[in-house]
């Protein structure tokens, strides 16, 4: 169903994803989406969780012949998963298509006056409310992209499955388990994930994976009371000062880091090439990064894509808001490692243990903390097949080639996606770094909208019109 039989052409497609947005369709949808308080992190979300895929969601798919369905979370008291299938021929290729409709708080407090997060406010370009980017926005501009080639060629020419879980906000709880009990529903030859910023607002991109994330305390407890500053300063040792020397172990006073086993032993050429033909943009309010900072000689984008970091997110001794005259007992510092898929997650904790032994720390301790947000690290090659046609796409729809992340800095269940279907994973971002995602005031930038809605109707097309990589042998 692809080829020569087309009606309509590319164009017309993408002129009818834009005019989604322009006559008001595109705003109406996302404003009954974002009405549900899709709270993943707050108890008692299950049943707004719920109606986001049984009753909210689904409308956006009449007319379109897509089965919808929603899949049980294997995570007792965990949000559902909403799936919208469109199999035109098992022979074409299939894309899993991926979003979130679970939100972060709301914080309606912390929002500006005037604002509320479950309402949509227009002020010029920026549409304020709580998922507008992260991520209702984003998944909805794939589902309407979706509409408009079946409008105007009559199919899509491939097979089409939209996923929309409901928390990954609060680090996907059963999402792998999902992914194996229904396999056999869920086979694609390529995911394209809608989610998260871009580098540049004149620029589109095309991510690639995850960093992965390790976090950990590290304890230094020497005794179970404070004692007198007085009579025993300078005879008890300091578990503070003993902390602060350890940490100081880790980096240098110019941050690089000095455990053996953190830091990829080598970096991919193909990898390192897309770190330094991205193009970033300055946004106003964002941090500048410090010179000097990090790793030497490597450009920034490498630092942040292809390399390993480690930050303290928390230091404490005694207590900080009514200090005693006394020697504490105990130190405490809580770190967190992002890494490539170049470095082995659990070697992280390991290699540390060596190395503080090694240093003369053995009395400080390693203990391990599950945050509900951290991912492991993956990647796909920027050389896949699949990775060049979508990239080849968006140049040919907005005459720009679009900036190629080998992977998020953050993270993200990529690797869950990569590791259960076995296929090339790539997201198309369609926000910018000062959207405030996560905190008051989250807004959409408009006219990123309507180009990403244009775009994707152009990656649609292309995938249905024989674009789309041959399927290898299974």
């Amino acid at each position: 169903m692809s080829g020569s039989n087309d009606r309509g052409d590319r164009d017309g497609a993408i002129a009818r994803a834009h005019g989604y947005f322009d006559d008001g369709r595109y705003l109406a949808s996302l404003r009954r989406l974002v009405s549900v308080p899709t709270e993943s992190q707050m108890a008692g979300s299950a049943d707004a969780l719920r109606r986001y895929c049984s009753d909210a969601l689904p409308p956006e798919f009449d007319g379109l012949g897509f089965e919808v369905a929603v899949l049980e979370n294997p995570r007792a008291g965990r949000g559902p998963v909403m799936l919208a299938t469109r199999i035109e021929d098992p022979a074409l290729p299939t894309v899993l298509i991926y979003g979130h409709g679970d939100v972060v708080r709301g914080l309606p407090e912390k929002w500006r006056a005037g604002l509320d997060p479950w309402s949509i406010a227009v002020e010029g370009d920026r549409w304020y409310g709580r998922g507008t980017v992260d991520n209702k926005g984003q998944h909805l501009i794939a589902i309407q992209a979706l509409r408009a080639v079946i409008e105007e060629r009559g199919y899509l020419g491939f097979n089409a499955k939209v996923f929309v879980e409901t928390g990954e906000e609060a680090g996907s709880p059963g999402l792998r388990d999902l992914m194996q009990r229904d396999a056999a529903r869920l086979t694609a030859d390529a995911f394209i994930g809608l989610d998260g910023p871009r580098q540049a607002t004149f620029l589109p991109d095309l991510k690639l994976g995850a960093r992965g994330g390790v976090a950990f305390d590290l304890v230094v407890k020497l005794r179970e009371h404070a004692a007198h500053s007085g009579h025993w300063g300078g005879v008890l040792a300091d578990p503070g000062f003993i902390l602060a020397h350890a940490l100081s172990s880790i980096v240098t006073r110019q941050g690089r880091i000095l455990v053996d086993g953190w830091l990829p032993a080598s970096v991919p050429e193909s990898v390192r090439r897309a770190c330094n033909d991205l193009v970033l943009e300055a946004v106003p309010g964002t941090p500048v990064p410090d010179p000097g900072w990090g790793e030497p000689d490597m450009s920034v984008t490498e630092r942040i894509f292809a390399w390993t970091s480690v930050i303290v997110l928390a230091f404490i001794t005694g207590h900080p808001d009514a200090p005693t005259n006394a020697v504490q007992p105990e130190a405490r510092a809580r770190l967190q490692v992002r890494h490539t898929v170049d470095v082995k997650g659990g070697e992280i904790m390991p290699a540390l243990r060596r190395h503080l032994d090694a240093q003369g720390f053995p009395e400080v301790q390693i203990v391990p903390v599950m945050e509900r947000d951290m991912f492991s690290a993956s990647r796909t090659d920027p050389d896949d097949p699949w990775v060049r046609m979508v990239a080849a796409s968006m140049q040919r729809t907005c005459g720009r080639a679009p900036n190629i992340v080998p992977n998020s800095s953050g993270s993200n269940p990529s690797d869950i996606f990569m590791e259960e279907l076995g296929v090339p994973v790539m997201w198309i971002p369609n926000s910018y770094a000062g959207c405030n995602q996560h905190g008051p005031d989250e807004h959409a930038l408009a006219p990123l909208l309507r180009e990403g809605l244009g775009l994707m109707a152009g990656i649609w097309w292309d995938i249905g019109g024989g674009h789309a990589p041959m399927r290898p042998p299974r």
